[in-house]
């Protein structure tokens, strides 16, 4: 939310720099993001100064350039050089001097001393287009004669100066969004340290009424309203806003409509109570407030037709809604050039029911978001009158009803039983009892029992995050300062053993090992497109957990599996130019049981894609494939410690030839390349090999690895190869699995070195060459031990596979 500084020093008295003052509003728990400076116009016309033209005489070199000699109260005159049609001795001119920079709507140059067509010129005599004082291009500014040589232009225009305070408002804080609640905020702290300073509130006494309006509130949803004010006005004329209310609205970054809205949106950033000003004409004298109008089609401002639901507040008139409540207005029942008579709104209305509207109908207003968190139910009233003053001021017209204020409820304040021990204890350091009530009095929370260590407070209405005892302690912790707490000399923390497998830790090291091999860590949203599952057998559409009000039909479900946002990271990067990429994330899938209980699951995803590598003069490229994927999920389970993995084809709806691997009979990843139909819904344009890992069943196996610790063998390891002729069918896993099913104790690894299919094999064959590394931790092999080990895996393959040597 933006803070205008001067605005703000409307309301209370200031004598810090807009830097001092970010300070302690960011010690008050209303963080400054940042003070930037706002000029009425760029640049502040800095550097510009008045001068009189003394001389003037033809260029010698350029029929269309005069030189002049300008005083503009130096020790000498100025030689400038202008090409205006209009100068002449004896103006008054507005003069850049070297080194003043101006500014154009999207561009800026110095000015330098320089020669223009060989005569010197130290500076440039201004059009207003040329500072932004207007749009005129036909000749320099001719002043009036009386004005001093040597006056500043910023003095001379008048030319504000302000600074905006973004201050990054929390959800709980909504009596802080206005320049009068950020007011109130300060006085607090200025009462806390010694300072008698009082907020100026604006003036909210009624006007006589001197026309008639009738009109009728009626509430039918008296939850979702509980308190709805109303005046009429008479004869007012629809204009633009006088200069200073547009700077006004101007300098907190809103866009100035007509004199009436604009005076509804200056009340509710001044004061923080959202108005609607409607056309009398349409809202007529009845004012309906109900929820009831299911089904019902409604044209809001921005032209959209919307459905309604019931449930959702609306403000209407004898016949037709004309207004969402504290959202967005109608179509038809604004304030228009044509308006004559107005009905002004003022409104408590429901956060929660606010909220559901909004999000149903993806509509974010400056409105909703103050309805949501909390206005201040006494401020109706209050608001309504010094808007209804303000719009008679500027655009005429007289007070044409009473106030018709219509509550449905008692506005009650926050009673709360606060303990000084408590107090204390929470803060961490004991607090004298004179400070905490001086602090609790400028808050305006009032004492209403008082005993030694405890006190009943009545906390205002306002104050919506205010409701526990622990609250009003945050609240004098924030006046009395957070940093103001001193530092202990010991500190109390409580041992936490953890139970099981160190978790994160595991996560650390998987996460560091695939950033070694080139990987970079994503982050995607839980929240997905429905459309990505559409037409999947393998996900079920009632398995999906739907958000009711979703904040786009992109993310209106939570994701099923992580493919989708490591498909839109890929995306995005390809996009940019980054087409070789390997991603991994750690995150959760969402499902709904079949028996209306839900589910989650934590995955790690690899995704690759591209080039194994940069290209470089120095080695040839390679894509990656299969292979590469693979080698990767192995480096992982081998430093996790998982072994006796084992692998065979899995039917995926999402991969092309997918490929399980299972520790007995448990999946833990599925591995293969991206269906080229998801690469094209997601918008990637080359193929992506995708690794799914069962993260919670990869943590259960880790609990059983046992770290052992070996000498290094001192016998030389033993080589040897076999040539087989195997069935087209029959994969290398298999071999590799029944090689060590064969041999445990000294077969230490099997390597496929050679592929062989052609005619010159019997059909439906292939032929694999395996080699065999045999080695021996007790003493050195013995040719009849290896040709014994030999024989048996020869003959477990012939047993098991048909294998055949070649």
């Amino acid at each position: 939310m933006n803070i205008s500084y001067n605005w703000l020093k409307e309301y209370i008295k200031i004598n810090e720099s807009p830097e001092d003052l970010s300070k302690i509003l960011t010690d008050l728990g209303l963080e400054i993001g940042g003070v930037k400076k706002r000029e009425s116009i760029k640049g502040g016309l800095a550097g510009l100064i008045i001068g009189e033209v003394v001389e003037k005489v033809q260029h010698p070199n350029a029929d269309k350039l005069s030189c002049t000699k300008v005083n503009v109260g130096g020790d000498a005159l100025l030689s400038i050089v202008c090409g205006a049609p209009n100068v002449e001795a004896g103006q008054k001119v507005v003069v850049a001097t070297i080194g003043t920079t101006l500014y154009t709507a999207d561009d800026s140059f110095k000015i330098k001393k320089s020669k223009l067509r060989g005569e010197l010129s130290e500076g440039m005599l201004c059009g207003e287009d040329e500072v932004g004082l207007g749009n005129s291009h036909d000749g320099i500014m001719v002043l009036a004669a009386d004005v001093p040589i040597g006056t500043l232009a910023k003095d001379y225009f008048k030319v504000e100066e302000d600074f905006i305070l973004d201050v990054d408002i929390t959800p709980n804080r909504a009596d802080a969004l206005s320049h009068c609640g950020v007011a109130r905020d300060l006085a607090a702290y200025y009462q806390y340290h010694g300072k008698d300073i009082q907020v100026k509130l604006p003036n909210t006494e009624i006007l006589e009424k001197t026309a008639d309006l009738p009109f009728v509130i009626n509430i039918e949803d008296k939850e979702a309203c509980t308190r709805y004010s109303g005046l009429t006005i008479k004869g007012v004329q629809v204009a633009d806003s006088p200069d200073w209310l547009q700077s006004k609205l101007n300098s907190i970054g809103l866009t100035p409509v007509n004199n009436v809205v604009d005076v509804t949106n200056f009340v509710m950033h001044e004061l923080g109570q959202p108005l609607h000003a409607f056309d009398y004409a349409v809202s007529g004298e009845i004012i309906n407030v109900k929820s009831d109008l299911e089904g019902q089609k409604f044209t809001t401002l921005d032209g959209i037709e919307r459905e309604l639901k019931n449930g959702q507040l609306m403000i209407c008139n004898n016949t037709a809604p004309m207004c969402i409540a504290g959202v967005f207005g109608g179509e038809t029942s604004g304030v228009s050039k044509k308006t004559t008579d107005v009905f002004l709104e003022s409104a408590y209305f429901n956060p929660v029911s606010v909220r559901k509207t909004s999000k149903n109908h993806a509509l974010k207003t400056d409105a909703s978001y103050r309805f949501e968190r909390g206005v201040d139910p006494l401020m109706t009233v209050g608001a309504l009158i010094r808007a209804a003053g303000l719009i008679i001021e500027i655009c005429g017209g007289e007070l044409a009803s009473d106030i018709q204020d219509v509550q449905t409820t008692d506005i009650k304040s926050f009673e709360v039983d606060f303990s000084f021990a408590r107090c204390n204890s929470l803060i961490g350091e004991v607090l004298p009892k004179d400070n905490i009530k001086r602090v609790l009095s400028s808050l305006d929370i009032e004492i209403l029992e008082e005993s030694d260590d405890t006190l009943k407070l009545s906390v205002p209405p306002y104050r919506v995050d205010v409701q526990r005892e622990c609250d009003v302690i945050e609240e004098i912790l924030r006046v009395y300062g957070f940093n103001s707490v001193s530092i202990p000399s010991s500190l109390k923390s409580s041992l936490i053993v953890n139970d099981g497998i160190p978790q994160e830790k595991v996560v650390k090291e998987i996460s560091n090992l695939l950033v070694n091999n080139g990987f970079n860590e994503i982050l995607n949203n839980s929240l997905t497109k429905k459309e990505y599952y559409k037409s999947l057998d393998s996900v079920l559409e009632e398995n999906h957990i739907e958000l009711l009000n979703p904040l786009s039909q992109d993310l209106n479900i939570l994701r099923r599996n992580l493919l989708f946002g490591g498909l839109e990271s890929i995306t995005r990067n390809q996009n940019m130019k980054n087409p070789n990429l390997k991603f991994f994330e750690f995150g959760k899938t969402y499902w709904k049981k079949s028996e209306g209980s839900f589910d989650e699951e934590k995955h790690l995803a690899l995704f690759i894609t591209g080039l194994k590598s940069d290209v470089s003069w120095s080695s040839d490229s390679q894509k990656v494939s299969y292979y590469t994927i693979k080698g990767y999920l192995t480096q992982l389970f081998n430093r996790l410690g998982i072994t006796k993995l084992r692998t065979k084809a899995l039917q995926s709806e999402f991969l092309v030839e997918g490929v399980g691997v299972y520790v007995k009979k448990t999946l833990i990843a599925e591995y293969g390349k991206v269906k080229k139909e998801f690469l094209k819904s997601v918008g990637v344009k080359q193929d992506v090999y995708y690794a799914d890992i069962q993260w919670e069943e990869v943590l259960k196996l880790v609990q059983f690895v046992k770290t052992k610790f070996s000498p290094i063998t001192k016998f030389h390891p033993v080589k040897r190869d076999l040539s087989l002729l195997i069935d087209e069918q029959v994969k290398y896993a298999d071999l590799e699995r029944i090689s060590f099913e064969s041999e445990r104790n000294i077969l230490k690894e099997v390597e496929l070195f050679d592929i062989y299919q052609g005619d010159k094999l019997p059909q439906g064959k292939k032929s694999y060459a395996l080699s065999f590394i045999l080695q021996s931790d007790e003493d050195t092999l013995k040719e009849k031990q290896i040709e014994n080990v030999m024989r048996k895996l020869q003959k477990a393959f012939q047993d098991k596979l048909g294998v055949k040597l070649r």
